[in-house]
């Protein structure tokens, strides 16, 4: 269990990173009917005389309701005036209704929450062309945050699915690379490790369908990708740690592929999304090492 001085950092570098207001999108499109089925589209600021890198980007919040893309945006308009033009993904998460005898939401909704994920990505070229035609879809880097670094690192594996997944792809997607911050990247480690209250085993609808429906959901066992991933980590993190991370760069060397494990010192879990924070504008270098 974490000490009291490291649930009060976390506690602080939540509030630091949620302090900021929410950045109002250029454009919003939607991929289907659902009104969580959207996505948020922000040009890149400054000069956007030649079209600008596209980055992808996927919330987190443990795929549970109360945490939409909102808490992204001033994150999103960090890269956008880093001169990147970027799609805030929405998706459906677990809904609001008490479980295991508690009060929290559920995490996840199984199917629903991938499914939205492969919609939007597959709609994703299209809406582009006509929400944000800044953007060059030719250098596309896909990123995330906790349960989105999840998602961003699935999205960019749907050719390794099972036959038989209804979100497989033929060919691995036309991405630069994947940036993940602080992923659940591991399902099997997150969930021993209780990561967000066993969010993981909940995402794939309880621990009875756990197992069965693990090589579907769980990054680690969809390598190699073939797609240059990096995994930006802070070291002080206490809400998803640092094994997580680790156990998903071994599982990719296992399968003959290097993914970049960027470590930050005195750093947790929120930093990474906060506009104010170092390590914010490490994660933007490690997009823009993979996009331009």
């Amino acid at each position: 269990m974490p000490d009291d001085a490291a649930v009060a950092r976390d506690a602080a570098e939540a509030e630091a990173a949620f302090s900021h207001p929410p950045v109002e999108p250029d454009a919003t499109a939607a991929y289907g009917d659902h009104p969580d089925q959207v996505i948020d589209f922000y040009a890149p600021r400054g000069d956007t005389a030649r079209p600008a890198p596209l980055v992808v980007a996927l919330h987190g919040g443990a795929w549970r309701a109360p945490y939409d893309r909102r808490h992204l945006t001033p994150f999103v308009d960090f890269l956008a005036r880093r001169g990147f033009a970027v799609a805030n993904v929405e998706y459906r998460r677990g809904s609001p209704i008490p479980a295991q005898g508690g009060t929290a939401p559920v995490a996840g909704r199984w199917p629903e929450t991938f499914d939205d994920v492969a919609a939007a990505f597959d709609a994703l070229p299209s809406l582009v062309r006509t929400a944000l035609p800044a953007a060059d879809p030719r250098r596309t880097v896909v990123t995330g945050h906790s349960a989105g670094g999840h998602l961003a690192l699935w999205a960019s594996a749907r050719h390794l699915l099972p036959a038989d997944a209804p979100w497989r792809t033929e060919r691995p997607a036309p991405l630069r690379g994947v940036v993940a911050l602080a992923p659940i990247a591991d399902l099997k480690v997150a969930e021993a490790l209780e990561v967000c209250g066993g969010a993981s085993a909940q995402l794939l609808g309880g621990q009875g369908k756990f197992d069965e429906r693990l090589p579907y959901a769980d990054p680690a066992a969809l390598l190699p990708t073939g797609i240059a991933t990096t995994v930006v980590q802070g070291r002080e993190d206490i809400v998803v740690p640092q094994p997580v991370a680790e156990a998903y760069a071994d599982a990719a060397a296992r399968a003959g592929e290097v993914v970049g494990l960027t470590l930050l010192e005195d750093v947790g879990h929120f930093p990474l999304i906060d506009p104010a924070a170092d390590a914010c504008a490490v994660v933007a270098e490690e997009i823009a090492q993979l996009a331009f």
